[in-house]
């Protein structure tokens, strides 16, 4: 209760009186008042709160060759596939750059469509890629959407993703990259029209169009629609590179048919290629195949850059285990190590590994599941064994997954 006149003006946030250095401004429905210091100070720490995300200036990104490098040191193989993202990227980010065209050309975004079997380092070059700009970056599965207001995930639900991995700043957000997986199980169903809707399938397909090519989207904070008086986030995805990634298994049948010289009959050509050749299709892949195998021509059309990764093979994946700057056999010597026990793997015992991984069509993916599963009891026993202790991994462990017990590794100390 304040004492004094009854019509005197107070600002509602420090309750001070209008005066000769004080100014009040009323609120539109009037009654409420605040004032011109108070407002200062909103405006402080509201700046204080916005992150200003500087233009992106091409003395900051990578040349083509350079993206590469560093592809290189994280991702074994796929030359074709490094080759062609790195200039993708590149080109995408000078068309956000600051300097201006003469000619006032306006260059198009050219998103990224890649084919190749699981385990083949799809989600990791999108991932490489955007840990070398040091901008945001979100994986969301394309299975898990379905169309507005059925059960499942929105298509805003993958914008909000890349909104969290920016920490909410919608600004850094906007020039971001997103990698949407599996986006091969959400082809048409058929060339059938279907008395049911296909909400999972087309309807995805429909809804990504505007966000992949560009748009004002509105993004509701807590996901999906079940708040509707929810303050919506507004986000702008012109300059979001998107990368879409699937197995597409089928799709090589489909070329197949496509460039066989006989294709039924005697001289038939189909079920005569190798894995490898079947492979080398899928770079001949043209954007007919696509709508044979389920995509509709409008998302094609907004992913022109089609790139083909290859199976990987058995040397591949040797070198997967121990070059990359976080292999797979780096990250356990270095675990073991905490624990004093020095870890090492012989020649034949990497190879019976990657042969493990071929019979089980898992590629590079599977390589740590194998390896984790073989050093489980090790793992377990280990940091309860006192002392230092050695251990050569050979093919014999791993064809078995027999693991020497702690207690027999440890080394007797030499006295000085």
């Amino acid at each position: 209760m304040r004492f004094g006149r009854n019509d005197a003006q107070y600002c509602s946030f420090c309750g001070k009186p209008s005066d000769k250095d004080r100014f009040l401004v009323a609120s539109p429905a009037g009654g409420i008042f605040i004032c011109d210091k108070c407002i200062r100070i909103c405006q402080e720490m509201a700046d204080d709160n916005v992150k200003e995300v500087a233009p992106i200036e091409m003395t900051d990104v990578p040349t083509p060759r350079e993206f590469k490098e560093y592809l290189d040191q994280y991702v074994i193989g796929q030359d074709y596939a490094k080759k062609a993202l790195s200039v993708a990227v590149y080109n995408h980010y000078k068309r956000m750059s600051t300097l201006k065209n003469k000619d006032d050309v306006k260059i198009e975004k050219s998103n990224v469509l890649l084919i190749g079997p699981t385990g083949s380092g799809k989600t990791l070059l999108a991932k490489t890629l955007a840990e070398k700009l040091k901008v945001p970056f979100a994986i969301a599965d394309a299975t898990t959407l379905t169309e507005a207001g059925y059960v499942g995930e929105d298509v805003e639900n993958v914008l909000l993703k890349l909104i969290n991995a920016a920490d909410g700043n919608v600004q850094a957000a906007e020039r971001g990259i997103i990698f949407i997986d599996e986006i091969d199980k959400i082809g048409r169903k058929g060339e059938n029209t279907s008395i049911t809707r296909d909400v999972s399938g087309e309807g995805v397909q429909q809804a990504l169009l505007k966000i992949i090519e560009g748009t004002a989207a509105s993004v509701p904070p807590q996901g999906g629609r079940k708040h509707p008086n929810q303050e919506m986030i507004e986000i702008n995805t012109t300059n979001i590179l998107f990368i879409l990634g699937g197995a597409f298994v089928g799709l090589d049948k489909i070329i197949e048919q496509r460039i066989a010289s006989h294709s039924m009959g005697f001289g038939s050509n189909v079920g005569k290629m190798s894995e490898e050749q079947r492979m080398e299709l899928l770079n001949q892949c043209t954007p007919d195949d696509l709508v044979k195998f389920g995509i509709i021509p409008e998302l094609i059309g907004r992913m022109p850059i089609n790139v083909a990764l290859k199976e990987l093979t058995r040397d591949d994946l040797i070198r997967i285990l121990t070059e990359p700057k976080n292999a797979i056999i780096k990250q356990f010597k270095a675990s073991f190590q905490m624990d004093d026990l020095e870890l090492d793997f012989t020649n034949d015992a990497l190879e019976s590994i990657a042969d493990t991984a071929i019979k089980q069509k898992t590629g590079a993916r599977g390589l740590r599941a194998i390896v984790e599963k073989m050093l489980m009891d090790l793992m377990f026993d280990a940091p309860s064994v006192k002392g230092r202790k050695r251990l050569t991994i050979t093919k014999d462990i791993v064809d078995s997954r027999k693991v020497p017990e702690a207690e027999t590794l440890l080394i007797e100390e030499k006295s000085a």
